[in-house]
């Protein structure tokens, strides 16, 4: 069973192909459409499509009336309808890839984690190591036959805004320390392009997504992980990962679950809910 990573090699190795689910999720947070796009003019034999917006989140605003960021968790029952249309079931082994790291692919991991699926990993170094091998795509879709996936206890862990605000005050013992996944600049206020303010959530420490990554776009072994991320933030049981969307914090989360440090858990609505009211406190600068 693969439950973080799995090599392009290691991909073409898989024996038993009948309970191998392929999902591609690339994306373009500036544009939509290219995710699909990029599907249809090649894909890994036999993957199937998810969309970032429709597939793996739900709506931006809650029954309170409240933003709840820019892409929210999707309901558990739509994330299960999603995950049936894609042929995946109890036992099935998913493979999730994108283009960009695993900065999409991760966040399809941590939401079959969240409904206690384990057999998921996602394919270092992405599309670009699986044809670096002379692997060629293919332009056919999948038609899958439907799965019959179910929720199961979760293998993960979530705080809401909420929660976010209250350790702002809790005491050194009671606090969890948040880990922003996003650019530098981002996280210092600067160069926003995206949400509508910029800066940081008081308290939180910067780690960006892509330091998870060597220079060829793999990940970085697990020793060099583990020690980099102890440096940031000692505890992973006390440790909350968030960025602009709750998307590229899975990519943290995939990396702290590489590095052996299990127990982290995930502010889905991340800044761009946070800083949708003007009432919650905003920190820039390092």
């Amino acid at each position: 069973m693969f439950s973080t990573l799995i090599s392009a090699a290691e991909l073409a190795n898989i024996k038993d192909q009948a309970k191998l689910v392929i999902v591609d999720c690339r994306h373009d947070l500036m544009d939509a459409a290219a995710g699909k796009n990029a599907y249809d003019a090649g894909h890994i034999a036999a993957a199937v499509f998810a969309n970032l917006d429709q597939d793996l989140s739900g709506a931006k605003v809650g029954s309170d009336g409240q933003f709840k960021g820019r892409h929210p968790l999707p309901q558990t029952e739509d994330l299960i309808a999603a995950l049936r249309r894609f042929g995946i079931d109890n036992d099935s082994q998913v493979l999730a890839y994108d283009a960009h790291g695993g900065m999409f692919a991760a966040r399809l991991w941590w939401l079959l984690r969240s409904i206690g699926h384990e057999a998921v990993a996602v394919l270092d170094g992405g599309v670009a190591a699986w044809t670096a091998l002379g692997h060629t795509l293919q332009t056919e879709s999948s038609q899958p036959t439907f799965g019959k996936v179910e929720v199961r206890p979760a293998l993960t862990r979530q705080v809401d805004v909420k929660q976010v605000l209250a350790n702002l005050n809790a005491s050194a013992e009671h606090a969890f320390q948040v880990v922003d996944a996003r650019a530098a600049d981002r996280f210092r206020g600067e160069n926003e392009t995206i949400d509508p303010v910029g800066g940081h959530i008081p308290g939180a420490v910067n780690r960006f997504f892509k330091d998870n990554l060597e220079a060829n776009g793999l990940f970085k072994t697990p020793q060099q992980l583990r020690e980099e991320w102890l440096s940031k933030i000692g505890d992973s049981q006390s440790a909350v990962m968030q960025c602009g969307s709750g998307v590229t914090a899975c990519h943290n989360l995939l990396a702290l679950e590489v590095a052996g440090l299990s127990g982290a858990a995930l502010y889905p609505g991340s800044w761009s809910e946070w800083c949708a009211d003007a009432s919650r406190p905003v920190a820039t600068g390092n």
